[in-house]
């Protein structure tokens, strides 16, 4: 008696579900698997990724770390502290403290450049002669301009 063929189900998710349940973007996915922040799935006999919760969870984790700004080598290094390994609490918070002084650095640049663009759009009278103080500034540099100390 020939023996049925039983097609299995695969237990893990597709990429495309991984995409939609933690919404990153297919490519990123990828992108993170070369190097080396998402483990390298199973694939199927068709040769299929298939992601487990685990691969879930430390998506996840990458987005979340992502959103708040940590580069990819602090999210390297914050993974490892999510495995167990490598970085101690205290490094955890050194490691978000520099990234809290990198932000506010950020912020202070951003209210210079508000600073400057504002002066130069209040030396503009938004007429429709060709002359125009904003694209001379940016063009020769004006006063507020050199004096700004842009980032």
């Amino acid at each position: 008696m020939p023996r049925a063929v039983t097609r299995s189900r695969p237990t893990g998710l597709t990429i495309g579900k991984l995409s939609q349940e933690t919404g990153v973007n297919i490519e990123t996915i990828r992108y993170y698997e070369r190097i080396g922040l998402m483990p390298a799935p199973p694939r199927s006999q068709g040769r299929q990724r298939l992601y487990e919760d685990l691969h879930r969870r430390r998506l996840a984790f990458i987005r979340r770390s992502r959103a708040l700004g940590f580069s990819l080598n602090d999210t390297r290094d914050l993974l490892g502290l999510a495995r167990g390994h490598d970085l101690t609490c205290a490094e955890v918070k050194a490691l978000t403290e520099q990234h809290i002084a990198d932000i506010r650095g950020k912020i202070r640049d951003l209210r210079r450049l508000d600073r400057v663009l504002s002066e130069l759009a209040g030396q503009c009278r938004g007429s429709t002669v060709p002359d125009c103080p904003i694209l001379d500034a940016l063009g020769k540099g004006s006063e507020a301009a050199r004096n700004a100390r842009l980032p």
